[in-house]
């Protein structure tokens, strides 16, 4: 087999100076498909730190102490009605100074005046008794 050279124009024996890409992105996608196996694949897991062992116990409901405030102002401590403010106080000073924290639930009544209950939340927070809630709101809102 001889090998001729193309008569003819001059344009026909240029030599072709533009690269053929087609290796190129050949080998370039070769590449990919290796990066894309490579990388290890992400897991949606949250690692958490489980305690190991024994539940800790189920925690004890503190004491309620249940204070009615009457629609004349008197005050009634679990039912047993006070006298006077000095015996409000000193109930309030037990609670504060027991080791188990203790609850005060407020209740009102709705004719109840607003200093008889304002001087009850006051005394127990000026005492320490830091676990108050007002109860039976359900009332005022009729």
């Amino acid at each position: 087999m001889a090998m001729t050279m193309p008569t003819g124009n001059a344009e026909d024996t240029e030599v072709m100076s533009e690269i053929n890409t087609t290796p190129l992105i050949d080998v370039m996608l070769v590449l990919l498909i290796m990066l894309i196996l490579t990388i290890p694949i992400q897991t949606n897991a949250v690692k958490l730190d489980m305690p190991t062992g024994a539940p800790p116990s189920q925690p004890q409901t503190p004491p309620v102490v249940q204070i009615d405030i009457a629609a004349d102002g008197t005050i009634a401590w679990n039912g047993e009605t006070l006298n006077s403010r000095a015996q409000l106080e000193t109930r309030l000073r037990d609670v504060a100074a027991s080791p188990a924290p203790t609850e005060l639930h407020i209740r009102p009544d709705k004719a109840a005046p607003y200093r008889a209950v304002a001087m009850v939340m006051a005394s127990a927070q000026r005492l320490g008794a830091n676990r108050i809630g007002l109860v039976g709101n359900e009332q005022f809102t009729q």
